[in-house]
């Protein structure tokens, strides 16, 4: 079973069981999904429905920092059920450990020696990486290695 076709039956689940937060979250992803669809004129493979569900997933994490500034705790707890939600479609996400261990070898590699040579890192990493780690931390990893 595909993954959109997962998150369908689990929706259709979450409708009968009553779980509303559940039902929410997976309609607007299954929207966005139908967009890409739309946008794209062809179905959708697992990974870019994982491509979808990972933007989903940023745009809620930049939701609650901005929500927690504004010192709106009940939206921060919302936002953060249903990155849960989305995320239990997602790939297993690497550690910061795992990430330094990618990035270093890719480091080596490529010949990168200072900030300046980050683009020569990003790419390779975020191709290597994509889905199975957030892009921020990725930056973060590879900013403090070549600057080090």
């Amino acid at each position: 079973m595909g993954l959109e076709n997962q998150i369908r039956a689990d929706m259709n689940n979450a409708l009968k069981t009553g779980q509303k937060e559940k039902l929410s979250t997976l309609r607007t992803a299954l929207a966005q999904i139908k967009d890409e669809r739309i946008k794209k004129k062809s179905d959708l493979s697992d990974e870019d429905v994982i491509s979808v569900l990972m933007r989903a997933v940023k745009s809620r994490k930049d939701s609650v920092e901005m929500y927690s500034q504004g010192g709106r705790q009940d939206l921060v707890d919302k936002e953060t059920a249903e990155i849960e939600i989305l995320q239990s479609y997602l790939p297993e996400q690497m550690s910061e450990d795992e990430i330094k261990k990618v990035i270093s070898e890719i480091v080596k590699s490529s010949g990168a020696s200072d900030i300046k040579d980050i683009g020569k890192v990003m790419g390779p990493a975020m191709a290597k990486l994509k889905g199975k780690a957030d892009g921020k931390l990725v930056q973060q990893i590879a900013r403090s290695l070549l600057s080090s």
